[in-house]
């Protein structure tokens, strides 16, 4: 390996907080890792990570090192990339992350139109049902919905998904129709929790005479923490959903799911991408940022 092939073995490790971890996203041997990681400390005459039993952690010196690197790989891959032409300008692994409904119904049916665009990329896409992190875990960019709460990161706002209450004509016909909020006393709420405990359920909507969202707690007998089992429970006649329009849109067409209580709404959730940084992001990550906004601009409130 070359200096800036250990840097990047390096930043890795730090990343994800394991040798291990970082052999099977390099497509290394755990051995090689380790061997580039220590052929670096010897080059800088210093040690860079801390290692025990249980993890890998950062040294005070390492975290600078990690900082500067960081900078200087992306710069490098900007630099490689200023001579090449064509569709093949970019180039490198792209690591990204989004909900698996994302993922399905809009992003793969056309990310064949970005890779042939752009042949020379490698694309890692993951669909956790959950918030990764985008730093440790080594993600480009991640797409997220809903309130940002880690300051670290860099949000690019992206819009509005729309929100529906959902449920199925067979739940409906056991039922009946909810039309008012004093009519969920009598009908079941499927509750989406992807902790299964963190939260209690409640049913949100936006009341736009006071120009808030509101919310009030019911009861739920079923609790899942997943989307595709939260949709498969609502067609199996379960309970009363409420989910981005954009997930629905083929159901509400076929007849499969029904809306419910149009008067109440919950407020559209905020989408964006994020990050790791402002500066030096690499030119393969906002030209996938860029696709995906056009592509996702339909979908949005």
């Amino acid at each position: 390996m070359n200096e800036l092939d250990t840097i990047q073995v390096f930043l890795k490790v730090a990343e994800l907080d394991s040798f291990s971890g970082a052999a099977r996203q390099l497509g290394l041997p755990n051995a090689t890792v380790s061997s580039a990681v220590r052929q670096l400390e010897a080059s800088l005459g210093t040690r860079l990570l801390q290692r025990t039993t249980r993890r890998v952690q950062l040294t005070q010196e390492g975290a600078a090192f990690y900082a500067r690197s960081r900078e200087l790989v992306a710069d490098f891959d900007a630099l490689r990339s200023m001579f090449r032409g064509g569709a093949d300008v970019l180039s490198g692994r792209l690591r990204i992350d989004m909900s698996v409904a994302m993922a399905a119904r809009i992003v793969l049916p056309h990310l064949g139109e970005f890779m042939a665009r752009h042949p020379r990329l490698l694309i890692d896409l993951g669909t956790a049902d959950r918030r990764v992190d985008v730093i440790r875990e080594g993600y480009d960019c991640v797409l997220r919905a809903g309130t940002l709460q880690d300051s670290s990161l860099v949000a690019r706002p992206l819009g509005s998904y729309r929100l529906l209450n959902c449920a199925s004509p067979a739940y409906l016909d056991a039922y009946g129709t909810p039309r008012t909020l004093d009519d969920l006393e009598h009908h079941r709420v499927i509750h989406y929790d992807a902790q299964l405990g963190g939260s209690a359920p409640a049913w949100e909507w936006f009341d736009e005479a006071a120009g808030q969202s509101r919310s009030a707690p019911v009861g739920a007998a079923l609790t899942v923490n997943g989307t595709v089992a939260y949709e498969a429970a609502c067609l199996a006649g379960l309970g009363l959903v409420q989910a981005p329009e954009a997930g629905l849109r083929e159901r509400l067409r076929d007849g499969s799911l029904v809306e419910v209580m149009p008067d109440y709404r919950p407020a559209p959730m905020p989408l964006a991408f994020v990050y790791p940084s402002r500066r030096h992001v690499p030119a393969r990550t906002l030209a996938f940022m860029e696709w995906a906004q056009a592509l996702l601009g339909p979908w949005l409130a």
